[in-house]
């Protein structure tokens, strides 16, 4: 048996795939003991740990941890004359209108910063020795001054020549081996100061907190019988077993929504869309990204709490549209949604557990889209009167009534939507038309319609139970490393062997990792430059194929990044007569998990056709009521209508008809 279990904001879903087939839970979150829900999860899914060949597990541990600044007490050891890296920042105001705007507090003071004598240089070579048995009384002293439970190191230029940090490191553990010690140099291999101060920061910051929260999930799974591999989900949307995320824990960083992006696109490949974005509606937020020839754009940086951090992770956009996110009007008198939720508790006033303020569920239950009689996650039934009065303060303030502000809130969040959609799609130069909408989630189904006719999308894929994808994308998500090395070099005669020669090195690293891992299976290798223009501040990444990397010239690199900049900025930006440099390289190792197992299950659900009355854009309408799984393939439903099954309604407006696939994902069109 395998098992997939994400832990959400409000909810946490399980997959388990087994002899007699598919079994799905979905369990309220415990915000403040997340391992909780995952054994409630196997709890009510009755699943006998001894039995779990792989248990894939995501959750928000590490980024709760740092939102909520509960990791541990860190030390940061920096080149002499660095020390305030992480206070001075970059020279930007990201709201440049805010007259109270504050840069981001780091995860270190000041005072647990210290300045060590020694200086590397850009190409590696040393200009000033570190001298160790100098050091040593004084950063002996300085660790026992702070009581720190680990020590971050980000020396300067150590990406070029790690030589400095390692000894630094056997001298923080010769003085006290219970610290853990992280280096930038097994972190982030690229320069730039501040990102990589940040980044190694924001790993050693989370580090105790995730091998803490493992250390419980594998003594109680023991106790279990459990015997099986525990993996855990990446930003990238690939999984690592449970001993290499201990090494980098800033990978976890953002693993549930990577996740579901993931089972959107084995899903949806099934039925042959490999071209698609994804829009995942939960609890707590909604998270859209860009799937281009079944592959979900990757980004390289990434801001947490206003901190970058730099490793690979599917590019995602969130804005707070959640099913939980409160509906409220601002200072000026305009209703807004988001970003402020009412979380797993007490979550939104429907749920009957003390929530007073009205939230995007609750809109959804005025409207008729959601009934009480559904049970929201099998088993929770909704209160319609609870969100008749939490919508009235709102509602008598607009003059409305409270269908139509709640109607009116729905439709504000598909705007805040479509609006993150536009960031990963129009702004990147893809045409949004060319694409298919895979909505998922709770909520995501709900909205589907509304963003696809605002983007001028004119197909949307609902996958087979998708208010579970996130797990589901668990099991079925390859194995993957990644590695960069910043190394500038003119692209000239001699590039394209240096180029080979750099990414030989970095893939031989890889998979000696995967070695060290056991990770059995085939092993595909991807490959990446990040490029510029001599004199630039910023490069493009340039993506090379196999062929490209055996058949490398200069030419070749010159026509690659003309490519990419066309595609970015409209131009090729004369290439050939500016001189251009390779800055960074990149390297992806994945073990492809080859039983891409369909989430269809047993959907059969035979039930009565019913009527029910529903609220849309300033219209009352009398929609057909089914069971999702009641439908059969090839079967076509008219709008409007509400779809329902244990985790997730489908809304599918007047204008719109859905059909059922071979593969049962849910097939939406405009009508003609």
């Amino acid at each position: 048996m395998r098992v997939g279990v994400e832990i959400g904001g409000t909810f946490t879903d399980l997959v388990a795939a087994g002899p007699s087939g598919l079994t799905i839970v979905k369990v309220p979150s415990v915000p403040a003991r997340p391992d909780e829900g995952v054994f409630a999860a196997l709890d009510r899914a009755a699943v006998a740990c001894g039995d779990v060949k792989e248990l894939a597990h995501g959750s928000t541990v590490a980024t709760n941890a740092v939102l909520e600044r509960k990791g541990a007490r860190l030390a940061f050891l920096v080149t002499e004359g660095f020390g305030d890296v992480l206070l001075i920042q970059r020279l930007e105001r990201r709201r440049i209108f805010d007259l109270q705007y504050r840069k981001p507090v780091p995860l270190v003071s000041r005072e647990d910063t210290l300045e060590i004598p020694e200086r590397t240089l850009f190409d590696g070579a040393i200009e000033r020795p570190l001298d160790t048995d100098r050091i040593r009384d004084s950063l002996a002293a300085f660790l026992a001054a702070g009581e720190y439970r680990s020590v971050a190191i980000c020396l300067l230029n150590s990406f070029a020549n790690p030589d400095h940090e390692r000894r630094t490191a056997e001298l923080v553990c010769s003085i006290d081996p219970t610290l853990e010690v992280t280096c930038s140099y097994d972190i982030s291999r690229e320069y730039r100061e501040y990102e990589r101060a940040t980044t190694t920061t924001m790993a050693a910051y989370v580090q105790p907190v995730i091998a803490a929260y493992l250390a419980r999930m594998e003594a109680v799974l023991a106790t279990r019988g459990f015997a099986g591999n525990l993996s855990i989900m990446q930003s990238n949307g690939a999984r690592m077993p449970a001993t290499a995320m201990r090494r980098n824990p800033v990978t976890a960083l953002l693993s549930g929504p990577a996740a579901g992006v993931t089972g959107a696109v084995r899903q949806a490949g099934l039925s042959g869309v490999h071209n698609l974005v994804t829009l995942d509606i939960g609890g707590t937020s909604a998270d859209v990204c860009l799937v281009v020839d079944g592959k979900p754009q990757l980004s390289h940086e990434a801001k947490i709490d206003g901190l970058p951090i730099r490793t690979p992770m599917v590019d995602i956009a969130t804005v707070g549209a959640g099913g939980g996110s409160l509906v409220w009007a601002d200072d000026g008198g305009m209703m807004r949604v988001g970003p402020q939720s009412a979380g797993a508790h007490p979550g939104p006033a429907c749920y009957g557990r003390g929530g007073e303020l009205p939230t995007l569920t609750d809109a959804h239950v005025l409207c008729g889209r959601l009934r009480p009689e559904a049970r929201l996650a099998g088993s929770m039934q909704l209160d319609v009167e609870a969100s008749r009065r939490a919508f009235a303060p709102l509602a008598e303030r607009f003059g409305l009534e409270p269908a139509v502000a709640a109607d009116s809130a729905v439709q504000i969040a598909i705007a805040n939507v479509v609006a993150a959609i536009r960031q990963v799609s129009t702004e990147r130069g893809r045409d949004t038309r060319d694409f298919a909408l895979v909505p998922f989630g709770g909520a995501g189904p709900l909205h589907a319609a509304g963003v696809a006719e605002a983007l001028h999308i004119s197909t949307v894929l609902i996958p087979p139970n998708a208010g579970v994808i996130s797990a589901y994308g668990l099991l079925v998500s390859d194995h993957s490393l990644y590695e960069s090395l910043t190394r500038p070099i003119p692209v000239d005669d001699h590039a394209p062997g240096k180029v080979r020669a750099t990414l030989d090195d970095l893939g031989a690293e890889l998979a000696k990792r995967v070695d060290d891992l056991g990770l059995p299976g085939d092993r595909l290798f991807e490959a990446s430059l990040d490029m510029r223009f001599k004199g630039q501040a910023f490069e493009i990444t340039v993506p090379l194929s196999p062929t490209d990397v055996a058949g490398l010239t200069r030419q070749r690199l010159l026509d690659l990044f003309a490519r990419e900049h066309e595609a970015i900025y409209s131009h090729g930006g004369g290439v050939g007569r500016n001189a251009v440099e390779v800055v960074s390289y990149r390297v992806g190792l994945h073990v492809p998990q080859l039983d891409w197992l369909s989430m269809a299950g047993d959907l059969e659900d035979p039930s009565d056709e019913a009527d029910c009355e529903v609220f849309d854009r300033g219209e009352r309408l009398s929609a057909r009521l089914l069971r999702r799984g009641s439908l059969r393939p090839g079967e076509v439903v008219r709008g409007p209508a509400v779809l329902e099954d244990t985790t997730a309604t489908i809304w599918i407006p007047k204008g719109w008809s859905g059909e059922v696939d071979a593969h049962a994902n849910l097939i939406m069109r405009a009508q003609a």
